[in-house]
């Protein structure tokens, strides 16, 4: 081989690292703005998701569609925009809502909710007599019932609080609870 041909070859494996490099780099940057990491600090969305698990969310899912009932999101607390909150969407924009002890009811049906935990001495907020959820707005529980701040207490999320829709339980790997989040419908952020 000729000290031409050598030279252009020294080329062509650099412009592939190059390449490669800068694929690496690009779909990184798409991940990091699609997909967020965050660690559960709570236990008010047990039995669906635990204290100390690592979950991914999914900060595209409502870019081309509105957040449904029964979306698990991770939020921005509205009395606190600097702590991350996740619990369940149970009423969306447009339904009326009413809660009286255990029986949870949105536009007139009362919600099976299985996801919930039955263990638990179920609501320690006051009933909440038939409400219409206005625009942009979400009314949120968490599976505790119990031992959940969630919209019972402190009112609607704002839409452009919401971050984005839990999909995956990555850690600790658990055979009951890793994997996809079942669709009822630092480096790591805490949520409650």
């Amino acid at each position: 081989m000729s000290q031409g041909e050598r030279a252009i070859q020294a080329r062509l494996w650099i412009r592939q690292i190059l390449e490669t490099i800068t694929l690496v780099l690009l779909m990184l940057l798409v991940i990091r703005i699609t997909l967020q990491n965050f660690h559960i600090d709570g236990h008010s969305m047990e039995p669906t998701l635990h204290d100390q698990e690592y979950i991914l969310v999914n900060k595209a899912a409502y870019l081309l569609q509105e957040p449904e009932r029964g979306d698990i999101i991770v939020f921005r607390y509205p009395r606190d925009p600097q702590e991350d909150y996740i619990k369940r969407i149970i009423a969306t924009p447009g339904d009326s809502i009413s809660i009286q002890k255990d029986k949870v009811v949105v536009d007139g049906t009362t919600l099976q909710e299985r996801y919930i935990n039955k263990d638990d001495p179920y609501n320690p907020y006051p009933a909440i007599n038939q409400r219409v959820i206005g625009p942009d707005e979400y009314f949120v529980m968490g599976d505790n019932r119990g031992n959940s701040s969630d919209s019972r207490a402190w009112g609607l999320v704002p839409r452009q609080n919401i971050i984005g829709k839990a999909v995956v339980v990555y850690w600790p790997f658990n055979v009951d609870n890793f994997g996809l989040l079942p669709n009822m419908s630092g480096v790591f952020a805490h949520v409650r």
